[in-house]
């Protein structure tokens, strides 16, 4: 077991595996930035170390600084989290070579699946289902390019390959936009990640977006733990996420969950990991792999009781999996709202000063969050201010919760996204249940 773990992030997320930290009987550092000295899990920490000013670059983005402050802790391990370093292989790779274990997969497995291109052609291999595309990176014969996409069938999307988070982007109608929607893709994509490598793929019009859970160890064990629907999203963003996906039947889950656990045996995987997919005609196609804990985890661990955070670092200190496939079961439904600190009309954040928070509560309710009476939600980062999930014995019990829920949920001293979450939950398409990634913007009229 880990005797001390360094949390390089911030917010509810840090404050999550400060817990999971805190039950395992493992110590705590928390680093944070010169704007962050106030968070909850930096005063509950049994240690904390400023890494620099506010600015995210400056701070959470210094690797030196994160690894200097696993070294002045005595610190045995760092756990990046989700976003800012946890899905960079470089990173990882120099908090092993530091001596500190890094809490996800091997640095080598994050380039692969960092690196769409090679994370397709891997998960091809292993007999994940694939969108129909390029088959590789869109070299500079031009009529080889126009005769791929006839084939293909428009609309097509141009890909990044080192893009992800729905950046490095482009839609293509018909072949007189194609050559240059691809030069223009490239030189985004060189500007933005480095790379100015692009792919190819059919174009799905009105796919809902569905994500399979799994866990491996580095003992060649893998599972999944089923599926989440993150359909609802505003520009790529995921607004709120559901487990298990509505219309999806257990053969279905356990065929493509089986084939998602076969690629982490195949890849060698070890940690947490997702697997995202495009749903469209009863059919999956893969589309990239998260290497790291999700922002929406929690609807998983709701409806199978699995502690993902903490399977994370038992993986991490070498232990194998606590669980066999067969020991998960998926019991009733979970919905989780992300609450956002940002004006419910334009979606421009707000941060500011927090007066009063009360939070829901009643049975079947969570609440992941770091904000507290008096907590000052500052201007440098995402606007994401924490995380309800309700939970019911089906679906309809799940909204019903969510809905009361969100009519308790006070949060005064600034503007929140709580008004478009319960008109959300309270819309008849999505009660409806497997609505596609472009209805909250159509709903929106965006």
């Amino acid at each position: 077991m880990k005797e001390k773990i360094v949390i390089a992030n911030r917010g509810e997320i840090a404050l999550r595996i400060l817990r999971a930290c805190r039950e395992l009987g493992i110590g705590t550092v928390a680093v944070h930035s010169e704007a962050d000295r106030d968070l909850k899990h930096v005063r509950l920490a049994d240690e904390s170390v400023c890494i620099g000013p506010a600015p995210s670059v400056d701070s959470y983005l210094q690797i030196p600084a994160i690894i200097s402050a696993a070294e002045v802790t005595d610190a045995v391990a760092i756990h990046p989290g989700y976003g800012f370093l946890s899905e960079n292989a470089d990173f990882a790779e120099r908090v092993e070579n530091s001596g500190f274990t890094f809490i996800g997969p091997r640095p080598e497995t994050i380039r692969i699946m960092g690196d769409k291109i090679r994370a397709i052609e891997e998960m091809k291999r292993a007999g994940v289902p694939c969108v129909p595309g390029s088959d590789g990176p869109l070299g500079s014969d031009s009529a080889h390019t126009l005769d791929l996409a006839r084939k293909i069938g428009y609309p097509v999307i141009i890909k990044a390959s080192g893009g992800g988070g729905g950046r490095g982007m482009r839609v293509v109608h018909s072949e007189a936009t194609l050559l240059n929607a691809i030069s223009l893709t490239k030189s985004e994509a060189s500007a933005a990640f480095g790379n100015d490598e692009v792919y190819m793929e059919k174009f799905l019009e009105t796919p809902r977006h569905i994500e399979f859970q799994v866990l491996a160890d580095e003992h060649g064990n893998a599972i999944h733990l089923g599926e989440r629907d993150c359909s609802m999203q505003r520009r790529h963003q995921k607004v709120v996420e559901e487990a298990p996906a509505p219309g999806i039947t257990e053969a279905v889950r356990q065929q493509i969950g089986e084939r998602c656990a076969e690629a982490c045996r195949t890849i060698g995987y070890r940690s947490a990991g997702t697997f995202e997919f495009l749903y469209e005609n009863d059919e999956f196609y893969f589309i990239e792999m998260n290497t790291r804990v999700q922002v929406e985890h929690p609807v998983t661990e709701m409806i199978t009781g699995v502690d993902i955070v903490k399977e994370q670092i038992l993986i991490s200190a070498g232990e194998k999996l606590r669980y066999k496939q067969e020991d998960i079961q998926i019991r009733g439904h979970a919905i989780e709202c992300r609450i956002n600190a940002e004006d419910p009309n334009n979606f421009m954040p707000c941060p500011g000063t927090i007066t009063q928070f009360h939070p829901a509560g009643g049975p079947g309710i969570r609440i992941d969050t770091h904000i507290y009476n008096g907590y000052t939600v500052p201007q440098y980062y995402d606007s994401m201010i924490g995380k309800l999930i309700a939970y019911g014995s089906d679906r309809e019990a799940a909204l019903a919760r969510m809905n009361t829920a969100l009519s308790e949920m006070v949060i005064d001293g600034i503007k929140t996204n709580i008004p478009l979450q319960r008109d959300i939950i309270s819309d008849e398409g999505f009660k409806a249940g497997g609505v596609n990634i472009h209805y909250l913007e159509k709903k929106l009229g965006l």
